[in-house]
């Protein structure tokens, strides 16, 4: 069915309802293609699709909504509602959507939830937005060191649905501590009678609640795991980590890192199509105001230069090719840079080695640009206007380049996001030096007089 033909359909619901049609629907779609056309469409309208649908059909829907949709529409669910769908849904999405919700609304759907399920949300809500736990599910099958692997595969079984994965299974003791996992594949290939205390792996990788969650989803990555367990002090294990939700937040990370990048502050939670004005003004203002004033004093160096610029006008001919071939190598080094320790490619260490490796690239891309452009210099100027052109592009492409790689260290050493370190960034500081370096190249190369020292 194409998108064309699904939203048809979806709009015949709207005019006609008819359950079985609607059900037949949602089960023969992809709920993620339903979700999408969903979200353009009026939210009480939703509303009323939504929870005529079985508890585990809306669970499935509702977990394709983003942030913002899901609170929209929880806003006009009744507490029976909202509490049938949060019981139905993944461990993990229905803390985020509980932690999302009014103290007033926790209050009155809390009561409606089995109480296994209370408790479950409530430790796991107990813990930071952005942490391990936060993002940890507790759906994961646990087994006991003494069951054989008879014993473990009845188990598997009668417990095996609903869980986030039964390919890795986890061992804890009474206390619940974990003491070996053992995958699906090695229980089954084992012998009946033998103990899982026998065939369990007991080098556990394992990581700690209170870490930041991309620290889990580096582990995953780096170590290539399905799930990852997660612990609290004391090893107390509390839940698991899925592929899926690293995915997640990779995503989210390397999203707020292009934005961050750009110079706009990251939009979390929310898609660009449902953003509003107010808030694309608020993310990418402060930016652009503080470049406007970080702009000025390139300004101020041209007005220091202003004798020079008179006496040589075709000087001015080249300043944008040589601030803008400036601040470009700037933003390439970066942006390998910043995505570099964002992946753990690189560390603090590594900062003498890569600035090495960095100043011989940047001055052959210099000396490889200034050949480029001596011959427009020579046309537009003369040989020694050219001269100058092309010292300057190799000292202006060095400058930039060094700044480029040296600002996202720099920023990660004080504790703060290598992100920042955005193109604008970089450019509006690569634009202020390589004006600095063009002038001053020009006034020495050309017998100016000595005007003093350089507005810095």
């Amino acid at each position: 069915m194409t998108r064309e033909e699904l939203h048809a359909k979806i709009k015949a619901q709207l005019a006609a309802f008819d359950a079985n049609d609607w059900l037949l629907l949602i089960r023969e779609q992809q709920a993620a293609d339903i979700a999408d056309e969903l979200q353009q469409m009026d939210a009480n309208e939703v509303q009323q699709l939504l929870v005529a649908l079985p508890d585990r059909e809306l669970a499935d829907l509702f977990g394709y909504f983003t942030p913002a949709q899901q609170d929209t529409l929880l806003a006009l669910f009744d507490k029976n509602d909202s509490a049938r769908l949060l019981a139905e849904m993944a461990h993990d999405e229905r803390v985020d959507i509980y932690n999302r919700l009014s103290d007033e609304k926790q209050k009155a759907i809390l009561p409606k939830l089995a109480k296994k399920e209370q408790e479950d949300i409530l430790r796991l809500a107990a813990y930071e937005e952005g942490t391990v736990g936060a993002l940890a599910t507790s759906a994961y099958v646990a087994l006991r060191a003494h069951m054989t692997v008879a014993e473990a595969l009845r188990y598997v079984r009668s417990h095996a649905e609903g869980m986030e994965t039964i390919y890795q299974l986890y061992v804890v003791d009474g206390k619940q501590t974990l003491l070996g996992t053992l995958s699906l594949r090695d229980l089954m290939t084992s012998d009946d009678d033998a103990a899982v205390a026998e065939i369990m792996n007991t080098e556990l990788l394992t990581v700690n609640a209170l870490e930041p969650q991309q620290a889990a989803a580096d582990m995953i990555r780096r170590y290539d795991l399905l799930a990852l367990p997660v612990i609290n002090g004391g090893d107390r294990f509390i839940g698991i980590v899925t592929v899926d939700d690293a995915m997640d937040v990779d995503v989210e990370e390397s999203t707020e890192d292009f934005h961050k990048g750009g110079g706009t502050l990251a939009l979390k939670d929310v898609s660009l199509r449902e953003v509003s004005t107010w808030t694309m003004f608020m993310k990418r203002a402060p930016w652009l105001l503080i470049l406007v004033f970080a702009n000025m004093f390139s300004g101020e160096v041209l007005e220091y230069y202003e004798d020079t610029i008179i006496t040589y006008v075709a000087l001015v001919f080249f300043l944008p090719l040589l601030v803008d071939s400036g601040g470009n190598a700037g933003s390439q080094a970066a942006t390998l840079m910043v995505r570099a320790l964002a992946t753990g490619d690189l560390h603090m260490k590594d900062w003498f080695k890569t600035l090495g490796k960095e100043f011989w690239v940047a001055l052959l891309l210099g000396i490889a640009m200034s050949v480029a452009v001596f011959g427009l210099g020579v046309y537009r100027g003369g040989v020694e206007i050219a001269m100058v052109v092309s010292i300057s592009m190799v000292a202006v492409v060095l400058a930039g380049s060094m700044i480029g790689m040296s600002l996202p260290f720099l920023l990660s050493k004080l504790k703060l996001d290598p992100a920042t370190a955005s193109a604008p960034l970089i450019t509006s500081i690569a634009d202020f030096v390589g004006v600095l370096l063009y002038f001053y190249i020009a006034v020495k190369l050309l017998g100016m007089p000595d005007i003093g020292y350089l507005p810095i």
